[in-house]
């Protein structure tokens, strides 16, 4: 899953960078309202993690800006904890949840998974796709026969996107895009070697190819 943070502070960027990836986020980092509010339209997140308190743009006029422009990208905004004006401002404009400052990085880590899997059928840090299970914590996945395999973070990450959008049609643009950051080269011959070691793994019916469109990863009961 693929992040936006728009944070000045560069201590607390230095911080929550290691912990999210290491829960198997992909991270970009915008450092003042002007340059997250454009990279926030560029609809290659799944969340925005937004401080109020940003240079040249407050967070809350970006947020407004998204939301005018129709831009639905989910949003965890970042305040003072006195500041309980701000937080009803920004749930008013449209934020999905919010977190005072200073906060324990595991919080901030609940509040993006339960936000992540508010719209898919999910129980805790559990994604399941009939007796497929994939435990987030972990990062392992139990298969249909009872195993359990232990997951690279790219197969992870593939494969946590695919159980949230399960039944979707998902390009390889998109899943390049969700997968990686702006910094990283993005080669779809690489997701196409990684979906064929998940179809080994989970068997190769799970995962459909649409030809000229891209992959659908099957709802099964």
């Amino acid at each position: 899953m693929h992040l936006l943070l728009v944070e000045d502070d560069p201590e607390l960027v230095s911080a929550l960078l290691k912990p999210l990836k290491d829960a198997g986020y992909v991270i970009d980092v915008a450092k003042d309202g002007i340059e997250g509010e454009y990279l926030g339209n560029e609809n290659i997140y799944d969340i925005a993690i937004l401080d109020l308190g940003l240079p040249k743009r407050n967070g809350l006029e970006v947020l407004k800006n998204w939301r005018n422009a129709d831009n639905k990208l989910p949003v965890i905004i970042l305040t003072a904890r006195d500041t309980w004006q701000e937080r009803v401002d920004g749930f008013k404009t449209g934020a999905d949840d919010y977190l005072g400052k200073p906060f324990h990085v595991e919080e901030l880590l609940a509040r993006i998974s339960a936000l992540l899997h508010r719209s898919s059928r999910s129980t805790g840090n559990i994604l399941k796709n009939g007796q497929l299970t994939l435990d987030e914590d972990t990062q392992t996945v139990t298969t249909d026969d009872g195993l359990i395999h232990q997951l690279t973070g790219t197969e992870f990450r593939l494969l946590r996107y695919f159980l949230l959008n399960t039944g979707r049609v998902l390009s390889k643009t998109r899943l390049t895009d969700h997968l990686y950051n702006l910094d990283s080269d993005k080669d779809s011959n690489v997701i196409e070697a990684y979906i064929k070691r998940l179809r080994k793994m989970l068997g190769k019916d799970r995962i459909e190819t649409r030809r000229g469109q891209g992959y659908v990863f099957k709802e099964l009961n």
